[in-house]
């Protein structure tokens, strides 16, 4: 039985980070595929570029939640349930929270054409470490201001993540969560490689802010 609980919430968080949000609400709402229009995305990003400001800051939301609910609350339940030990909850918050990225960024109910797990990885790290993504959301935000690129930003953010984890003020329980930032941050900035090829030919798109002309 515990291994059906185990099985359970790993194909759970697959399923939970496959659902497609930007997909469902730009055909439900808007009658198109965000994947066919602005960067070819289905992510919070190209969200906000092609539809506007709510239904992105709404697909934000849910995907972020995605991420969340997989790493923090389906690991809560095994201990519950008595299929896991407590002193493990953290290996299972990881595995579930990355197959949730992983359904994201490939997802069963879209084609296996999701986004870029950003939000999703924001959502997993709030479930894992909230004090070093409140820092890395400092840097998302700064960055953003200064440059305007979403992907960018998205990137300095994971990377800052995994190398706050090497000081001794946001250091980990368990050094092996060292490693998952590293590998979490080269994920980011594979899954942007386009971006980083639009960024050095001066072609990436920049996200409009009100004061900016």
């Amino acid at each position: 039985m515990t291994y059906a609980y185990l099985a359970l919430a790993l194909v759970l968080a697959y399923l939970l980070g496959s659902i497609p949000t930007a997909l469902w609400v730009g055909r439900r709402f808007y009658g198109l595929d965000v994947r066919e229009h602005g960067s070819g995305n289905a992510g919070a990003t190209n969200t906000f570029r092609v539809l506007g400001k709510k239904p992105g800051s709404f697909v934000l939301l849910v995907d972020a939640l995605k991420g969340f609910v997989a790493a923090y609350f389906l690991p809560l339940w095994l201990v519950s349930v008595g299929a896991i030990e407590p002193a493990h909850e953290v290996y299972y918050r990881l595995a579930c929270g990355v197959l949730a990225i992983i359904g994201h960024i490939y997802p069963v109910f879209a084609q296996f054409r999701g986004g870029k797990g950003v939000a999703t990885v924001l959502g997993m790290m709030l479930g894992v470490a909230p004090a070093t993504v409140g820092v890395c959301l400092l840097v998302f935000l700064a960055v953003l201001l200064l440059t305007r690129y979403v992907s960018l930003s998205s990137m300095t953010a994971g990377l800052t993540f995994a190398l706050l984890q090497l000081t001794p003020w946001f250091a980990p329980p368990q050094d092996f969560l060292i490693y998952v930032g590293f590998v979490l941050a080269a994920l980011l900035i594979y899954t942007h490689r386009a971006n980083i090829g639009r960024l050095r030919a001066g072609t990436e798109s920049r996200v409009p802010l009100p004061w900016a002309k």
